[in-house]
């Protein structure tokens, strides 16, 4: 009895993937013949999901700097390079209003590295890292799939990464001075203290 229980058990499941099959066979297609027709074509699909991982696009306007893109990402295909901003200087708030703390001095995406996986997007507080439906960027060129988003000059980096450190280097030296002068003031203390 179970010789033929297991007969019938396998005709069955090649009715179920046989139906399935005429089912597929006569409905619409889900894909479309790239590069011939597109995407966003109306001849393709409406267009592109909305939950498409291709290419990363990052608003510098929005980028406070804070590493949260670079350190969530698996292959470290994203280089950030910022400095403080010293107390006095003009730093241009975020496009939102937010108060800026950081010279975001250099911003890189190495596309040649990057796995798609889109990690680095909600790791960003500010909202300013974005995946794009744009998925057509082949190059001959390795150098050409590095994307540099940021806008200061080489020069001006240099001038604030040179400010920055001259503040800090003045503000150790402050630091030091007052450690100091504070422990002789302790021994002084304990000196009369001692004397009572």
């Amino acid at each position: 009895m179970g010789y033929f229980e297991k007969i019938w058990l396998g005709v069955k499941t090649v009715l179920i993937g046989m139906g399935i099959t005429l089912k597929h066979l006569f409905s619409h297609n889900v894909t479309i013949q790239y590069p011939n027709v597109h995407p966003t074509d109306k001849a393709g699909s409406d267009r592109m999901p909305d939950n498409a991982r291709n290419r990363l696009f990052m608003d510098y306007d929005l980028c406070s700097g804070c590493g949260g893109c670079v350190r969530a990402c698996p292959v470290d295909c994203i280089n950030l390079n910022t400095v403080k901003a010293v107390p006095d200087d003009d730093v241009p708030p975020l496009k939102d209003g937010a108060k800026r703390g950081l010279w975001v001095l250099d911003f890189e995406i190495d596309f040649s590295k990057c796995c798609f996986c889109g990690l680095c997007v909600p790791a960003c507080p500010t909202g300013a890292m974005k995946m794009t439906t744009e998925f057509e960027y082949s190059t001959l060129n390795k150098e050409d799939l590095v994307y540099k988003f940021s806008h200061l000059s080489k020069e001006f980096a240099e001038e604030k990464t040179k400010i920055y450190n001259k503040f800090a280097a003045e503000k150790k030296k402050k630091d030091a001075e007052a450690k100091k002068a504070k422990a002789a003031a302790a021994a002084k203390e304990k000196a009369m203290a001692a004397k009572v």
